[in-house]
Parts: C-alpha cells; sequence; structure tokens
C-alpha cells in the first residue's frame, strides 16, 4: 500500500495557491479551524486574528515579505555582506555591487555614511587623487559653456545643505508576482542623509540656459561593466524643470564630511523624490538638450511605467509607457525585524520608522495587528526640509501571545495610501510600494 505524503499548508500555497485558499478559507472566506491550527503550528504560535486573515495570505513568516528583507530571524533569510566603511547590508548583487539596508538599520533621523545604500551600474572608477580639481562641464543649450572644478564649484555657488532622501527607482521590485527584471530589491534602496553642494540651478544659470533647453543628460566617470570605452554604465536625463527644482544639488558632501567612493566622491547629483539613477555619481558633466536624453537608462521600459496596465508576466517594449518622475508614497519599520520573538506576557508594541513621498509629504500613517480588520494610527512628525523623509511612531495593543504581523502603510498629501499589493505591474518592476509586514512572535 502506497503511503500518501501530506502536504504542509505552505508547500501548498506554493504549488497551488486557489486549491490551498478553497481549503484554508472555505466558501464563506473566513480561515478554517483545521487551517488556522495547521498555520499556527507552522508559524510556532496561535494566531490570534487568523480569523482576519484575507484569502490568499500566506503568513509573512512562511516567506519572506518584500518589506522586512533581511530581518533576524525570518524563515529564509537573504545573503548578508559587510564592505570596508559599510555596515553589514544585504546582498542584491556583486557584479556590479548592489547592497541594500534592511529596514532596521535606518532607524537613525539622518542616515549615516555606512548605512547608505549602495547602487552601482557599472565598474567603480579611481579614487580622485585631488577631489578639488575634480571638474564638471556644462553645455549643450546654454550660451556659455562652463567647466568647473569641485573647488570652484563650493567657492562660486552658495552652498546649501539639506536632508533629502535618495531611492533606487525599482525600491520593493520584490513584491511583483510574477518576479520581474533586476535587484529584488525590499524596501531598503532608501536613505535620508545630509548632503551638502550648490544647486544645479545656479550653475545651469550661470552657464546661460538657452530657450530650447527642455532636458538634461547626466554622465559619470564609472566605466561601463564590460570595459567598453564607447559606453556608459548608465547616463539618464530629467525635464529641466526639476534641474531647476531648488533642492536638486550637485553634492560634494554628505553629513558634514567626503561622500564616500564607493556612493560617488568627489562630486554627484542628488536629485531627491525622483529614481536615484538620476542621481549620477562620480559626475563629470550635465548637458542641456532640445529633447530627452538617448543615454543608457533611457526609453524603452528603463525607469519607465505603463500609462494604462499590462497583463503582468507579459512582454512589452515600453513604446506606450511614460518615464518615472516623482516615487510613490512608502513607509518602513525600524524598530521591530520581521521574526522579532517577544517575551511572554508583551502586551503592547512601541513602534517606529520613516515614511516618504516622493514630491510630496507624508499627511498619515497607519498600523495594524489584526490583518489590516482595524487601523490605529502612528504620530508622524514634520519633515526637517523639503524632500526629508519623516519619521513616526506610535503603539499598538496585543491582546494575548501568539503570531502577530505588524502591518504599516503610509498616506501622501495627496490622499494616495500604500496599497495592499503591488499595482502597475512591469517588466522591470518600478512602483511596488504595497503596504509593509512584519511577523512578531509573542511568548
Amino acid at each position: 500500500m502506497t503511503r500518501k505524503t501530506e502536504r504542509s499548508v505552505q508547500e501548498l500555497y506554493q504549488d497551488d495557491p486557489e486549491r490551498a485558499d478553497a481549503m484554508a478559507f472555505g466558501r464563506r472566506g473566513a480561515l478554517k479551524g483545521a487551517a488556522l491550527a495547521a498555520m499556527g503550528g507552522a508559524v510556532g504560535a496561535a494566531i490570534p486574528f487568523g480569523g482576519n486573515m484575507p484569502p490568499g495570505t500566506l503568513p509573512a513568516l512562511f516567506g519572506r515579505p518584500a518589506a522586512a528583507q533581511g530581518a533576524a530571524g525570518a524563515a529564509a533569510g537573504p545573503q548578508m555582506m559587510r564592505i570596508d566603511g559599510k555596515v553589514e547590508m544585504i546582498l542584491q548583487g556583486d557584479r556590479p555591487l548592489v547592497l541594500e539596508a534592511p529596514e532596521t538599520i535606518l532607524d537613525d533621523a539622518v542616515t549615516p555614511n555606512d548605512k547608505i545604500f549602495v547602487r552601482n551600474n557599472g565598474q567603480l572608477p579611481p579614487v580622485a587623487e585631488n577631489a578639488d580639481a575634480w571638474k564638471v562641464k556644462i553645455d549643450g543649450e546654454v550660451n556659455s559653456p562652463l567647466e568647473l572644478s569641485v573647488a570652484e564649484l563650493r567657492s562660486r555657488f552658495e552652498n546649501v545643505t539639506r536632508q533629502l532622501q535618495m531611492e533606487c527607482g525599482g525600491n520593493g521590485r520584490a513584491q511583483f508576482a510574477p518576479q520581474t527584471r533586476g535587484n529584488q530589491w525590499g524596501n531598503g534602496a532608501i536613505c535620508n542623509a545630509s548632503w551638502t553642494g550648490v544647486r544645479l540651478r545656479d550653475v545651469l544659470r550661470a552657464a546661460g540656459v538657452k530657450d530650447g533647453a527642455k532636458h538634461t543628460g547626466h554622465f559619470g566617470a564609472d566605466p561601463h561593466l564590460s570595459g567598453a570605452q564607447d559606453r556608459q554604465a548608465i547616463s539618464r536625463g530629467m525635464p529641466v524643470e526639476k534641474a531647476m527644482d531648488e533642492n536638486t544639488l550637485i553634492v560634494f558632501a554628505v553629513n558634514g564630511g567626503p561622500i564616500p567612493h564607493i556612493n560617488g566622491a568627489p562630486v554627484r547629483l542628488l536629485v531627491p523624490g525622483w529614481p536615484g539613477s538620476l542621481s549620477q555619481k562620480w559626475l563629470t558633466r550635465v548637458t542641456l538638450l532640445n529633447e530627452p536624453h538617448r543615454g543608457q537608462g533611457m526609453g524603452g521600459t528603463s525607469y519607465r511605467v505603463p500609462v494604462t496596465p499590462i497583463v503582468p508576466g507579459s512582454s512589452n517594449d515600453g513604446a506606450s509607457f511614460r518615464d518615472m518622475t516623482s516615487m510613490p508614497v512608502r513607509s518602513i519599520l525600524s524598530s521591530h525585524a520581521h521574526g522579532t520573538r517577544l517575551a511572554a506576557g508583551t502586551r503592547s508594541l512601541d513602534l517606529r520608522g520613516a515614511a516618504w513621498a516622493g514630491d510630496h509629504t507624508v499627511r498619515a500613517m497607519h498600523a495594524s495587528v489584526d490583518f489590516g480588520a482595524t487601523w490605529t494610527e502612528m504620530q508622524v512628525a514634520a519633515p526637517a526640509n523639503r524632500y526629508a523623509w519623516q519619521r513616526w511612531q506610535g503603539r499598538v495593543a496585543l491582546p494575548s501571545d501568539g503570531y502577530y504581523e505588524v502591518w504599516y502603510r503610509a498616506t501622501d498629501s495627496e490622499g494616495r495610501m500604500q496599497p495592499h499589493a503591488p499595482a502597475n505591474w512591469n517588466p522591470q518592476g518600478y512602483g511596488a510600494n504595497a503596504i509593509g509586514r512584519a511577523a512578531v512572535l509573542v511568548g
């Protein structure tokens, strides 16, 4: 007699989610007793609010929710790496090097240098022997092309210091299903450091912007990954209106000192609120154009999203897509790691984190521990200046020991809230900003 091997709830959801839903939730959509007990056994604790779990929702502890990657105690943790000058981070790629900050290390109001994420597109250029002598060209649709050293930028134009968010355009990419191309970021491709530099608009005005200038093109010193001399590692551009924003800077210092080489020293662009790929590292040139730039990382599906939804998993040449501009509203939880185990009898959690919303601000933050049945409003601080992220904090109650999930979501100043699932699927996985989920076990 052949013995039938029973599959766990987790395995069933991985292999056949529709059947798993039918078995676990029944026709009425409520998690049934046997399945609830099985899930509780799988996570190692009772699930006090299991009856509220939406159909098709697998407990976050079974896998690795994108919003909590890298946390200690996760069921299937990611590969970690530590390099000189950085704390231990999530290794998203080694050629080129890409390192993500786990949410729990982003607990500072101002992100320290060693916690700034790493997103390279090509090879590292040589370290500048004389940072002050490094030169940046301004040309194209200008009356008087310029070539200025870092020392001249610093002395000739007003120096400004701002706390500014910088976020990779693919932040949250791991949330998409089916999986898209690119580094499978959680929510940690973000930093909020204190940057010092000069306004790009001041430098452009010194060169004399022509009426026909509509777009910029950016160039850096990092060699293409292949080593080809005729190819850029990345070379993106933006509408001239964004270039003239008073918070778009050419920066030469961060947190009161030199920029780390791996983060673009001695000088880089900082284009806050928009995809970080616009913030060209190892900056050598900004050119003004009368049409959109055609450099590496422009056009097609690169840093572009569908104007109208496309079928998830389908191929598309991006002809009907639009360039990403303002990044979507997003939040992180920095007080508790995914998979945190707390002492028996713990009856409340003091939560904290950060939230931001591209060109906009965050007007509300909420957290839930009952799978979204009810939400508790958190306190949200004002930004230090425009384009700085906003810290949030608050307390939630836990009625008993057991397995909980902290769900957290932000709402921006336009009333847009983080969705329950990532929207507007696209081949390169931009714009995913679903609510965060972090598993917590009490007892």
